[in-house]
């Protein structure tokens, strides 16, 4: 289920469309830099869109890098650290979760304009009523 909410002062809501390719291409950032930027398509769609939720998640993403940076460090000579690879695996998937299925909305072509001025059957001359 998709809510849409809209701005205060013009009413108009406020989305984010992209397409699969650009949703793809933010979940590879996420797992390709291995989590070091799992904050920045957040951050993104933070600026863009501009929602608390979406700031929230923002945060979310950042704190988790904060604590689990310095995790990493200080727990350096126990390299079999299940729980620590247990929250990086988890917190990858969430985050794709969320860049593939649920923040971004789906793109939607633009209805066509009416033909205005122009009746939508023009009658043909002569005899109305068919032979």
């Amino acid at each position: 289920m998709r809510m849409t909410t809209t701005a205060m002062t013009t009413g108009a809501p406020r989305q984010l469309p992209a397409g699969w390719m650009q949703r793809v291409a933010w979940t590879a950032l996420v797992w390709c830099s291995l989590g070091m930027l799992v904050w920045v398509p957040f951050l993104y769609v933070a600026i863009r869109r501009g929602l608390p939720s979406d700031w929230g998640a923002f945060a979310a993403f950042a704190l988790y890098e904060c604590v689990t940076l310095p995790w990493a460090v200080i727990t350096s000579e126990d390299d079999s650290d299940a729980f620590f690879g247990g929250a990086v695996i988890v917190t990858f998937l969430v985050a794709s979760w969320l860049l593939l299925f649920a923040v971004f909305d789906a793109k939607t072509r633009p209805a066509l304009a009416p033909a205005y001025g122009q009746p939508p059957y023009q009658q043909q001359p002569g005899y109305p009523y068919g032979r």
